[in-house]
């Protein structure tokens, strides 16, 4: 017999939600196959299995809170599963109500059901498709499948018919735990603020030169003030550390986190490490690579970790700017936001005239125990120097 238990998830993770399994008492399972699925408040993940045979016990059910190390589940791998194929006597063949017709076949990562977060039912990749085409929760609906499975039937039904009632939607696991790590930092960090207005000119430029890197990735209005700001912090060490009890840990390495939002489930901050020697091209290229993985939630636990300063880019294209929380155990956090034509008072000798021209606001969010307005506002003039002379055109 194998037990399989949840292994570690991260540094400062000890626990994990159970989502999904993937197989159920009595399915045979490969060596390597993905068992079950696994939700932190840093990463959904897919565990292995750590050995062939059979599921002979699940010991942690869709739903359970389970700390790292604690057994979920055992394996009998004696040679069990050698035996027993997909059509084995006694083996009962799971029924779909979602199942595909031959004109209309679906990939395996679509036809698998999953738990739906505020339902707390199962709820197949096509139902969840229809109720989201159609505005409708799957929380609000009363399913008439096995157990209360919410069928393609009802979810057409209830698009149909839409909603009825006001419904109570519990939160999902990652905006639970998004809550609890900034209250707590809210609570436990004096948070300070300074923003201040940039010339925004390099964008002109950017837009006559192009946006696209030689490599053929994009370039953002975040990035390039990115640059910037990963730059300024080599005058500013202080403001790229971490606490560490009573102690203040500067670290050389930029690890430069990128605030992102997930559709319904708060956010993520995905790091760029080794940030501070990059080019404008390679951060746009290392920058476009984790957007794919967060748009596939395939990101790793590594590619959340370890980040020292953290970037949040405009929220929408009129925001003038924002006061982010800072993550803990990092001391600050700058926020930007969007680039805005304005006019502009020109001095041409004794002359003014007035002018187009873009702006900026950057903001910095700081832990008053290592900082005060004065210094936050002096990188943050830095970072404007930077970005008015950052060569775009032989970075690109």
């Amino acid at each position: 017999m194998t037990d399989v238990t949840l292994p570690s998830l991260g540094e400062s993770v000890t626990e994990g939600i159970i989502t999904q399994w993937f197989k159920k008492v009595g399915d045979s399972v490969a060596r390597d196959e993905p068992l079950f699925e696994v939700s932190t408040d840093k990463v959904d993940s897919e565990m292995p299995s750590p050995a062939a045979g059979i599921l002979t016990e699940i010991l942690a059910d869709e739903g359970d809170t389970v700390q790292t190390g604690s057994r979920v589940a055992v394996i009998d791998d004696t040679g069990a599963a050698e035996r027993l194929t997909p059509h084995a006597p006694g083996v009962e063949a799971r029924a779909h109500d979602d199942a595909p017709t031959p004109a209309a076949a679906v990939t395996a990562s679509e036809a698998t059901p999953h738990l739906d977060a505020t339902s707390g039912v199962v709820v197949s990749p096509v139902v969840r498709r229809i109720l989201a085409d159609g505005g409708v929760e799957a929380s609000a609906l009363t399913g008439s499948g096995p157990g209360g499975a919410i069928t393609r039937r009802d979810a057409e039904r209830a698009v149909l018919d839409g909603p009825t009632q006001e419904t109570v939607v519990s939160l999902s696991n990652g905006r639970r735990r998004m809550g609890q790590h900034m209250t707590e930092s809210a609570q436990v960090t004096p948070h300070g603020f300074v923003a201040i207005e940039v010339d925004g000119a390099i964008f002109q430029r950017l837009d006559e030169l192009g946006r696209m890197t030689r490599d053929g990735f994009e370039v953002s209005d975040e990035m390039v003030i990115s640059i910037a700001a990963v730059r300024a912090l080599g005058e500013f060490e202080f403001l790229n550390a971490t606490h560490n009890g009573d102690e203040l840990v500067v670290h050389r390495s930029v690890n430069l986190g990128f605030v992102r939002a997930v559709a319904d489930d708060g956010m993520l901050v995905p790091v760029v490490h080794a940030a501070a020697g990059l080019t404008l091209r390679a951060l746009a290229r290392r920058v476009r690579e984790l957007d794919e993985r967060v748009a596939s939630r395939r990101l790793t636990t590594d590619d959340l970790m370890g980040g020292t300063f953290t970037v949040l880019g405009a929220p929408s294209p009129h925001t003038l700017w924002t006061q982010p929380i800072i993550i803990r155990p990092q001391v600050a956090v700058l926020s930007i936001g969007a680039v805005r034509e304005v006019p502009v008072v020109v001095q041409s000798g004794e002359a003014r005239t007035l002018d187009i021209g873009r702006r900026v606001v950057l903001g910095l969010s700081f832990d008053h125990r290592i900082c005060e307005p004065v210094g936050a506002a002096s990188y943050l003039e830095r970072v404007g120097e930077l970005l008015a002379n950052l060569d775009v055109e032989g970075e690109r």
